[in-house]
């Protein structure tokens, strides 16, 4: 942004100064009238080649700053997107071991379930057996 300020107040100072430079030569100008209007035409000729050459070099920094700053949201959105893709990833290894790690849960479960009903039912047989005795 700097150069940009630098450049402005370059481009205020030239313009300036030209006008300056026009108005003393034409308050001391030992010449006659002919010959201030040619070298007031020569100077304006001057002053427009240089504007010319001014406007161009800011056009062409203008035209590098916007390419480089496409470049570097192009780049940006590239490792963004890197970025986006390795988190998926991951989710999806993390989605994936929690599945896993359920299905696992689910399964001792199951065989834990199924020892506790063994087991409750060897206690109900125990327990039924000697009331069967008991009633015959």
């Amino acid at each position: 942004m700097s150069d940009r300020d630098e450049f402005g107040a370059f481009l205020v100072g030239f313009i300036v100064g030209g006008l300056t430079g026009a108005i003393a030569a034409l308050l001391f100008a030992p010449q006659s009238g002919e010959e201030t209007r040619t070298l007031l035409k020569e100077r304006g000729i001057e002053l427009k080649d240089q504007a010319a050459q001014t406007a161009e070099q800011a056009v062409a920094r203008a035209e590098a700053a916007a390419e480089e700053a496409k470049a570097r949201a192009d780049e940006l959105a590239k490792e963004l997107k890197d970025r986006t893709q390795v988190v998926v990833d991951r989710s999806k290894e993390v989605v994936d071991t929690a599945k896993v790690k359920g299905k696992e849960v689910v399964e001792t479960a199951k065989v834990k379930s199924q020892e506790v009903i063994e087991t409750a039912k060897k206690k109900t047989k125990k327990t039924a057996a000697p009331e069967a005795d008991a009633e015959a």
